[in-house]
């Protein structure tokens, strides 16, 4: 662990929340919840996967059983708002079967062991890539998983910690490697870097002014 680096990864932090607040993530009232949330959050805005969940609800289909009832065009129909909803019901069929068949249906017994060993197996399922899996790791199961994505990639380029390559496990190391494993930091900073990266650090035109790390910034673009 680099006392530098750490140092500075933790001053981000701060920054970010200072700015920011707690962002109370992951929306979820329990786990299978969440899980749902993770694979459902692919390629789409959360406001769409909250109509999805609350349409499943309705019907009592928040539920591995009940997912592996549902015929796909079913599930389909009830998760429509999100998207891509043949896949993902594809998608929430091959966990729900693989969570049955492998823990009788039981997330304290999935998540009772290892996360590197867990991580290994969900990336096994049937639609569930490393985001989505860490996603799981961390918010569903409380495990010190730091999960990477487009805003996390964006940030860290500009803030001049791009690493080397270009791989999903190479920025996750630079998390994992100069931070403590704490569940709480890694859920909340993972958050404020979403909320930086909705409000400033924008994919095509930053807007740099009024930006808690402007003045830590390689690519600053005052806007």
């Amino acid at each position: 662990m680099s006392d530098k680096r750490r140092r500075t990864l933790l001053d981000i932090y701060h920054r970010l929340l200072a700015s920011f607040g707690p962002q109370h993530w992951w929306p979820g009232e329990e786990p299978f919840e969440v899980i749902v949330g993770a694979i459902l959050t692919q390629s789409t805005a959360w406001s769409n996967v909250e109509k999805s969940i609350t349409s499943l609800k309705k019907v009592g289909a928040l539920s591995p059983a009940a997912i592996r009832r549902l015929s796909r065009e079913e599930l389909g129909g009830l998760i429509h708002s999100c998207g891509y909803y043949n896949m993902k019901a594809l998608k929430l069929k091959a966990f729900a079967g693989w969570l049955g068949d492998k823990y009788g249906d039981s997330l304290e017994k999935m998540f009772a062991g290892e996360a590197a060993d867990l991580r290994e197996a969900l990336l096994g399922v049937h639609g569930v890539g490393e985001e989505t899996a860490d996603s799981i790791l961390l918010y569903a199961g409380g495990k010190p998983v730091f999960v990477i994505d487009a805003y996390t990639r964006r940030i860290c380029d500009r803030l001049g910690f791009k690493p080397k390559g270009n791989k999903y496990s190479h920025y996750q190391k630079l998390f994992t490697d100069n931070l403590p494993p704490d569940v709480r930091l890694f859920n909340e900073y993972h958050a404020l870097f979403v909320a930086l990266g909705k409000s400033h650090c924008l994919k095509s035109q930053p807007l740099c002014q009024g930006c808690c790390l402007a003045e830590l910034c390689q690519k600053k673009e005052m806007r």
